[in-house]
Formats: structure tokens, C-alpha cells, sequence
């Protein structure tokens, strides 16, 4: 029972994040924009991972479309590091490694309400 609370909990964070950092890219938000800019992405590029990211985070909540959900997020914050790691970003990569490791977590706990 605790275990089934505590996956709720981390699956509400992860679609929170997903949420809100799918929404900052789709609009446009300075801060991601600059961001993600020096990383080498232009602003198509960002709205598209946006997207990519919203779609993750409600995928998230499906249960057929659980594990691909977490893996496409994981996916999103790997090629995010990758990047970091590519421009010599050593602190913004180490920054993501909490974030990738949730969707792992997220996925090795399995999905909470499973009726079979």
C-alpha cells in the first residue's frame, strides 16, 4: 500500500514537470528559450520538444501507454544532457541526472493501478 503511494506521488511529480516544462518550451518562455538556445536549439526545435514533452507526461497517466510515456520523457532529458554535455555543460547534465532517474524509478515501480 505505502509502495502504491509512493509511485502515485512520483507520477504526479514527473507529469507535473512534464507539464510545466512541455508548456514553457511550447510558449515560448524566455528563460527555456535562452536556455535550451545556447545548447544550439532554435525555437521550432524547442516547441517541438514541447510537444514531444506534453505528449510524455500524458502518456504517463495512461496505462497501455505507461512505460513508452516514461521512456519518451526519459528520452527528452537524455538528449537534453547529451547537449549540456556536448557544450561542456557539466553542471546543467549533472542537474538532469535526478529527473531521468524518476522516469526510471517511475517505470521499474509499475504502474499503481493495475487490475489484472
Amino acid at each position: 500500500m505505502i509502495l502504491k503511494i509512493l509511485t502515485i506521488a512520483l507520477i504526479v511529480i514527473a507529469v507535473y514537470m512534464g507539464c510545466k516544462q512541455g508548456l514553457a518550451m511550447v510558449s515560448g518562455k524566455p528563460e527555456m528559450l535562452q536556455m535550451l538556445g545556447k545548447l544550439g536549439m532554435n525555437s521550432t526545435a524547442i516547441m517541438i520538444l514541447g510537444i514531444i514533452t506534453l505528449i510524455s507526461a500524458v502518456m504517463i497517466l495512461i496505462p497501455q501507454t505507461f512505460v513508452w510515456g516514461n521512456f519518451l520523457m526519459a528520452g527528452t532529458i537524455l538528449l537534453i544532457m547529451c547537449l549540456e554535455l556536448f557544450h561542456g555543460d557539466i553542471k546543467g547534465a549533472l542537474i538532469e541526472l535526478p529527473f531521468i532517474a524518476l522516469n526510471l524509478v517511475i517505470i521499474y515501480l509499475n504502474y499503481p493501478f493495475k487490475f489484472s
